[in-house]
């Protein structure tokens, strides 16, 4: 079954056990794969809806930073829900020690040794992890192992 296709699937199982909150973020992330499949004229496949997901994670991420350095806990308690929601479709993300072993491997593999080398190391690094982890985390390891 594929992604777009799951979200239906659970957002009716929402609908049908009255849970509002949940059911508000499954439309969302269904709107938001919709509005992608206008945006490039055809159906999503299961990595372009992957991406969405993902694109849709950081933002709550970054509303959840703004939030609390802003002191509405109110507002960041609703994102962290939605982020909850928007996890259980993203693939179980690499730990911290799977992610140093990749960037290390591809440090090695490039030859790279400064951090001008940067964008570099994070395409490869990108294209190998995939959606099992964000860019920020990427970029915080490339650039710890390049300096």
């Amino acid at each position: 079954m594929s992604i777009a296709d799951q979200l239906t699937e659970d957002m009716k199982a929402s609908m049908k056990a009255g849970t509002a909150e949940r059911t508000g973020a499954l439309r969302l992330l269904r709107g938001a794969l919709k509005n992608e499949e206008i945006k490039i004229g055809q159906p999503l496949d299961d990595a372009a809806a992957l991406k969405v997901l993902q694109r849709e994670a950081k933002q709550r991420r970054d509303s959840i930073d703004a939030y609390s350095q802003a002191g509405r806990d109110d507002l960041r308690g609703h994102e962290q829900m939605e982020l909850e929601v928007i996890q259980e479709y993203l693939p179980e993300a690499m730990s911290e020690d799977e992610l140093k072993s990749v960037v290390a491997k591809v440090v090695a593999q490039t030859g790279a040794t400064t951090v001008a080398q940067m964008g570099q190391v994070m395409g490869l690094v990108m294209k190998e992890v995939g959606a099992r982890a964000d860019g920020a985390s990427v970029s915080r390891l490339v650039r710890e192992s390049l300096s």
